[in-house]
């Protein structure tokens, strides 16, 4: 079977809890968070060479958007985070092109948004503002309601595909 092609059709970004904050029509780019799992490196030294030994936990997730015109809700409310969270919501529309269906995309993000940059710009130019979130302690993934993936700090639980990475490290420890 040949795997389905999804093509973007179109995305937006809002506070998850608040729902006249759509960015759908100023939103010009919307970048999910890179997954990189943490490693070490190890070169015996009695070995033929070198491994790089993968664990069950993540790198820092970093999501990022642009948006067209000054964001005013992001950056009037820009340092009031102090520790606090903002629940946010990515969202996309994902046309698998086999089917001709349109399937939505949603990424629930829980961070702060640490990084604001504004691009050179001249008059008469629509001005794009860039948005970093950090401190991110939860992040989940579905496609058409079916979970891809599950990320959360708190409750030391990842899962891809439903499949948890953690379990048998949590039984170890006995938590």
């Amino acid at each position: 079977m040949v795997l389905p092609l999804y093509v973007i059709e179109a995305v937006d970004v809002r506070r998850a809890d608040e729902t006249d904050t759509s960015r759908a029509i100023t939103i010009s780019k919307l970048g999910l968070p890179a997954l990189k799992r943490l490693s070490a490196e190890h070169k015996p030294g009695g070995g033929v060479g070198g491994i790089e030994f993968v664990f069950p936990q993540i790198e820092k997730i970093e999501p990022k958007f642009e948006v067209k015109g000054i964001d005013l809700d992001a950056l009037t409310r820009f340092g009031f985070a102090n520790g606090v969270y903002d629940k946010w919501t990515f969202a996309g529309a994902w046309r698998d092109k086999r089917t001709g269906k349109a399937l939505p995309a949603r990424a629930t993000i829980t961070g702060i948004i640490s990084d604001w940059e504004s691009d050179e710009f001249s008059p008469g130019e629509l001005v794009g503002c860039n948005h970093t979130l950090k401190e991110v302690s939860h992040y989940e993934f579905t496609l058409d309601g079916k979970e891809i993936f599950y990320w959360d700090f708190y409750e030391r639980e990842a899962r891809s595909g439903g499949v948890s990475w953690m379990s048998d490290v949590r039984s170890a420890l006995g938590g």
